[in-house]
């Protein structure tokens, strides 16, 4: 697999796997995967994939910073 690294939100795709969210935010895939399933996460279940909206991630991101 290739592994990308990403040094702004400009350069996400507009659908994120589990690996990249996992790429993101510095945990493991495992992690992510825990991470994606929980409630509040906005992932989306596209057959047996799993995508992730860029934006709507970035806006977990600060509604996540917004809670400390």
């Amino acid at each position: 697999m290739r592994k990308t690294q990403y040094t702004s939100y400009d350069q996400l795709p507009l659908m994120l796997s589990v690996p990249e969210v996992a790429a993101v935010l510095g945990i493991s895939r495992a992690g992510a995967y825990e991470l994606v399933r929980s409630d509040g996460f906005p992932a989306l279940k596209i057959g047996s994939r799993i995508v992730i909206p860029k934006e709507k991630f970035l806006g977990w991101i600060d509604i996540q910073m917004a809670k400390d």
